[in-house]
């Protein structure tokens, strides 16, 4: 007897557990706040596993914007490719870190010379975020940064995800960042030629950062 109403105390306490089922007229429920629908992913990995070659490809397709969070970045050809986007009027914008700020040729300097609006966010040990958005529906982003290394030594990954919705997510912690940032000084007016040279040393730098690369 006394195993019989310990029984049926359980299943007392069993019951408000357990899942119920809906009418078939009934509507599911709401998806939990924060969920996203499932992107289209491209993955990849490094060394030599074609990151590079997929950014250049999504920032040569941008149609009208192109929002870049960087520690730094000393990869000539993606520097290549922001620069020739902005060239063709899409609107390119970088947050980087303050490190950027004393680099003598760092990518700041370079994007601030050929008029690409460049901001340097000071409110983090390190402004660590490597993310492109292209016009708010692609999103790059992993533990790839934007530079040679990343490409040819270190084991890396890069995320390219297709998503409208996940793209205005990441724009609104881009704003965030760039509320709290500083412009960084930009001399627009210099000729080609130092433009050119500011590329070249930027590359040249480029040994000197690799002991910074993750």
């Amino acid at each position: 007897m006394f195993k019989k109403i310990l029984y049926l105390a359980f299943l007392v306490c069993l019951v408000p557990c357990l899942p119920r089922s809906s009418s078939p007229t009934s509507s599911p429920p709401p998806a939990p706040s924060g969920c996203l629908t499932a992107p289209s992913v491209e993955v990849y990995f490094s060394p030599h596993g074609g990151s590079t070659r997929a950014i250049i490809e999504e920032i040569s397709g941008a149609k009208s914007e192109i929002l870049v969070q960087a520690s730094s970045f000393t990869s000539d050809r993606i520097a290549k490719a922001l620069v020739e986007a902005h060239k063709r009027g899409i609107d390119v914008e970088a947050i980087l870190d303050k490190s950027q700020r004393t680099g003598k040729c760092s990518s700041a300097t370079f994007l601030a010379h050929v008029g690409i609006p460049t901001y340097v966010d000071d409110k983090h040990a390190i402004a660590h975020n490597e993310i492109m958005i292209i016009d708010e529906e692609t999103v790059i982003t992993g533990s790839f940064n934007f530079t040679k290394a990343a490409e040819e030594k270190n084991a890396e990954n890069l995320l390219i995800l297709h998503s409208k919705e996940l793209g205005r997510v990441y724009l609104d912690n881009w704003q965030k960042h760039k509320g709290h940032s500083e412009v960084y000084a930009s001399v627009s007016s210099k000729p080609a030629s130092l433009i050119d040279l500011l590329l070249g040393k930027m590359i040249e730098s480029e040994a000197s950062l690799q002991s910074q690369d993750r």
